[in-house]
């Protein structure tokens, strides 16, 4: 099964380009399956309803979120009408929507996605990602219930990220990081077949400050006084995601590689697929 992965989209212009080159994406490297982070779709903070229904139908199987989900306040309401939607899992019971799901690939598998947040420098601090993913894991092992298991680790400390791909080792078939929106280079196949990168950075302009304009967080760490608000750079996007082949037979990772496209970064596409 072939799987993408897109990190966080960040404002208008990054969003705009996940529309415009997902479903050319799909159709030419025959992906399967797609996940896109989407918590900083809507001018950098949160995502609507409309924004949310768009990159579904540019063919995004879920969308899924963090930190961020609730600062669009119609997504409390939302988030509840569409399963393809994911808040962090390990929010307290009752909260609304949902932080993990079973879809269907193009392929016919069955793919459990879920989504956790860390607790380290991270606000809210929410319920032990640990203790989620086990309550997850417990109610829909690997090639039992699901073919494939994706697990959109949302945290700041790669410490964090590095412990919580090795807890899962073994028992997913991906576990990728979100939330800094700064690739890392670390993505690689751990010992007992977990496909696992940091962060698989952001879609948005990189001529920024992790997307938003760059005048007002530099103003704040030399003046520590504000001027103004954030606001979502406005350039050209560079796409940041991972691609990963997963084993139809063990539902673990067989081959990972980034995926960029876009003026920013150095451009690369998952060679396996090409």
């Amino acid at each position: 099964m072939r799987l993408l992965f897109l990190g966080d989209m960040v404002g208008k212009t990054g969003r705009t380009a996940v529309w415009e080159r997902l479903p050319g994406l799909i159709s030419d490297l025959k992906l399967d399956f797609v996940i896109v982070n989407g918590e900083n779709a809507a001018g950098g903070f949160g995502i609507t309803e409309d924004i949310f229904l768009e990159t579904i139908n540019a063919g995004a199987d879920v969308v899924t979120t963090g930190n961020h989900v609730w600062d669009q306040k119609e997504a409390v309401t939302f988030c509840q009408r569409h399963d393809q939607f994911l808040r962090p899992a390990n929010y307290p019971q009752g909260t609304p929507g949902r932080g993990s799901g079973l879809y269907y690939a193009r392929n016919g598998a069955r793919v459990l996605v879920a989504n956790i947040m860390g607790r380290v420098f991270m606000h809210p601090e929410l319920d032990d990602p640990f203790k989620a993913a086990e309550t997850i894991l417990d109610a829909c092992p690997l090639k039992e219930q699901a073919d494939a298991i994706v697990f959109d680790f949302h945290a700041e400390a790669t410490s964090e990220k590095q412990c919580f791909g090795h807890f899962v080792d073994g028992r997913a078939s991906f576990v990728v990081g979100t939330h800094t929106h700064v690739p890392t280079a670390d993505h690689q196949i751990l010992n007992g077949g977990t496909a696992y990168m940091s962060d698989a950075g952001m879609c948005g302009d990189y001529d920024s400050s992790l997307g938003m304009e760059k005048e007002e967080p530099l103003n704040r760490f030399i003046s520590k006084m504000p001027k103004g608000r954030f606001e979502a750079a406005h350039g050209p996007a560079t796409l940041c995601g991972v691609g990963v082949e997963i084993s139809d037979a063990t539902g673990l990772a067989e081959k990972i590689a980034p995926l960029r496209i876009g003026p920013r970064l150095q451009e690369t596409l998952p060679s396996f697929w090409v």
